[in-house]
């Protein structure tokens, strides 16, 4: 009797220790979330300012304001982490594409207004990548948890479902470099 007692007590300890880590990390998931939604915010905002200082400069180019526009719309907009990955990484292409609209004109690049914004969008790019590496790295170790045995017992019992890792949709980084010196 005296160890029945005892094994249902280390399990009911065990049972409590392993929901309240499965707690812990879709809380620290949750923060690191709102940590990447704080830079992705930072980003949009610097986003305005950016198109209007390469305006002033390459009025002509509407069509590449008018995408990066849409693009950081659609970002901005987007409910789920897939979605977001998926629309952040269609404003980072439009993002490129301005920038090459700004290589072709040298008094933008050398204006000091452009730099700084750009500066700032470089830093901002940087703490969203960390802010990015630091929620994967949480949700994975939770995902590993959820699904591994005994915790995945718990799991079940308390609905803790699976998280989503947050991945930037960007075709072309994936695609491998054309080498062509013909």
């Amino acid at each position: 009797m005296v160890i029945f007692l005892l094994i249902l007590v280390v399990l009911v300890v065990w049972g409590v220790l392993a929901y309240n880590n499965f707690v812990s990390l879709r809380n620290r998931a949750r923060n690191a979330w709102a940590d990447i939604d704080v830079q992705l915010k930072r980003r949009h905002d610097l986003i305005p300012n950016l198109v209007e200082t390469v305006k002033g400069y390459a009025s002509h180019e509407r069509e590449v304001f008018e995408r990066v526009t849409e693009a950081r719309a659609r970002a901005a907009a987007s409910k789920s982490i897939e979605d977001r990955g998926r629309s952040e990484g269609e404003l980072t292409r439009a993002l490129r594409q301005l920038f090459a609209v700004a290589e072709n004109y040298p008094e933008l690049k050398a204006n000091e207004n452009f730099l700084s914004l750009q500066n700032s969008l470089n830093e901002i790019e940087n703490a969203v990548q960390n802010a990015r590496r630091y929620y994967n790295a949480v949700v994975r170790d939770y995902n590993i948890k959820r699904e591994s045995f005994p915790s995945n017992i718990i799991a079940s019992l308390f609905n803790f479902v699976p998280l989503e890792f947050f991945r930037l949709e960007d075709e072309s980084e994936r695609e491998v470099p054309k080498v062509d010196f013909s």
